[in-house]
């Protein structure tokens, strides 16, 4: 609820890394780690603000940041094929009205 994310490993209780306040305070509504490359995760925001964090690139904050302004987002979540090489990778944005919108990811955020 205060934008704080960890990262756990299953056999301790500890997070293994945790970001305080990732996305400036705002409660995180989902997150879905990349289904075409281990290292990358996306997370939704309350402000519909989705951040990709490339682990690989920067542990320390996400890599990019992108503002859904024309509707609140309510969830979000992966489209991809991981068993294939092509990188394709989708974002399903489900919004208050009930729209769906879905979006490709970069190659350089998909590509495994």
């Amino acid at each position: 609820s205060d934008g704080s994310i960890r990262l756990h490993q299953m056999t301790s209780e500890y997070p293994l890394m945790q970001w305080n306040g990732s996305t400036k305070g705002q409660p995180v509504i989902a997150l879905q780690w990349a289904l075409t490359r281990p290292a990358v995760f996306f997370v939704l925001d309350a402000s519909s603000n989705i951040y990709i964090w490339d682990l690989l690139e920067n542990d320390l904050l996400p890599v990019a940041k992108q503002t859904m302004p024309s509707e609140k987002v309510v969830t979000m979540t992966l489209l991809g094929e991981p068993e294939k090489a092509n990188g394709l990778l989708g974002i399903v944005l489900a919004k208050e009205s009930g729209q769906i919108d879905i979006q490709y990811v970069k190659k350089k955020w998909a590509l495994p």
